[in-house]
């Protein structure tokens, strides 16, 4: 029985839950359910906080869990990332009070409000810098109002919080965070139920990438079409009863979708479709 750790609130939990599902995965009926079991595809999920998920598969209490490459760097532990998820991307950045400070080598001798100590003191390490760090649990954003530090260090996604707080943030990123797949750093024994359960979730990430689009073309046109529409390994070209015509079936990045058509289109094709791709193996 493999066992997942699942956000159980938060950004990334409704996301979370989607990809699982549409991996073929139970999901849990209420907010409250704590653990999840689906037994027919061999699987158990645990809702806990995404801050602990990080530690309880580095321990090999879970084989594996769902949370924010953020959240697993600044736990600190034995768990490694397996792949990235496409969703739930933030950047972590300083930010203080505009004039305050304009890059990371002015933070010596400053305090660093954070909720993400591990990662700040790593940060400041590798560059250096001789700060305080004072760790918040929320609200990071009124530190500096409130006199408790010069500078914040904090999850980013539109900065709109931090410019209502009288902040702007400063210097480089210190990461770059989105939802990710982890493992235990040690891992022994069998993998297979969680090689499957990476082949689901790569299914569905392609699947929200790419549509499928199938079109009729001149025989003597197909090559310039194909060009156009290579697929992911080579499209697929059936002969029709018009002995002239072929019809051409290739997965299409979903981003291009009408740009592909209209120059499929331009180049002769036609009954161009588009359609939605449920779930992939590749």
């Amino acid at each position: 029985m493999l066992r997942v750790a699942m956000p159980n609130k938060g950004a990334l939990a409704e996301a979370s839950a989607e990809v699982m599902r549409e991996a073929g995965y139970r999901g849990r009926r209420e907010s409250k359910e704590l653990v999840v079991l689906d037994a027919e595809q061999g699987v158990e999920l645990f809702y806990l906080r995404p801050r602990d998920i990080a530690v309880y598969v580095g321990q090999g209490t879970l084989d594996v869990g769902i949370t924010g490459r953020d959240l697993l760097l600044d736990s600190q532990a034995p768990a490694v990332e397996v792949m990235q998820l496409g969703y739930g991307g933030s950047t972590f950045r300083y930010a203080a009070r505009p004039g305050q400070a304009t890059s990371v080598a002015e933070l010596d001798g400053k305090r660093i409000a954070t909720s993400f100590p591990g990662l700040v003191r790593k940060d400041l390490a590798d560059k250096g810098i001789d700060a305080s760090v004072v760790r918040l649990d929320g609200a990071v954003e009124t530190a500096v109002t409130l006199g408790v530090a010069d500078v914040i260090a904090d999850v980013v996604e539109t900065g709109t919080t931090l410019r209502n707080a009288g902040l702007e943030v400063f210097g480089e990123p210190i990461l770059t965070s989105e939802a990710v797949l982890i493992r235990p750093q040690d891992r022994a024994g069998d993998t297979s139920a969680i090689d499957v359960l990476v082949r689901r979730l790569q299914g569905v990430l392609t699947a929200r990438r790419y549509v499928m689009m199938d079109y009729d073309i001149k025989v003597e046109l197909v090559e310039r079409a194909c060009a156009l529409t290579p697929g992911l390994e080579s499209p697929t070209v059936s002969p029709l009863h018009d002995k002239g015509y072929v019809a051409v079936r290739a997965m299409v990045p979903r981003s291009s979708t009408n740009a592909v058509m209209d120059e499929l289109y331009e180049v002769g094709a036609r009954a161009i479709l588009v359609t939605e791709i449920a779930a992939c193996r590749l």
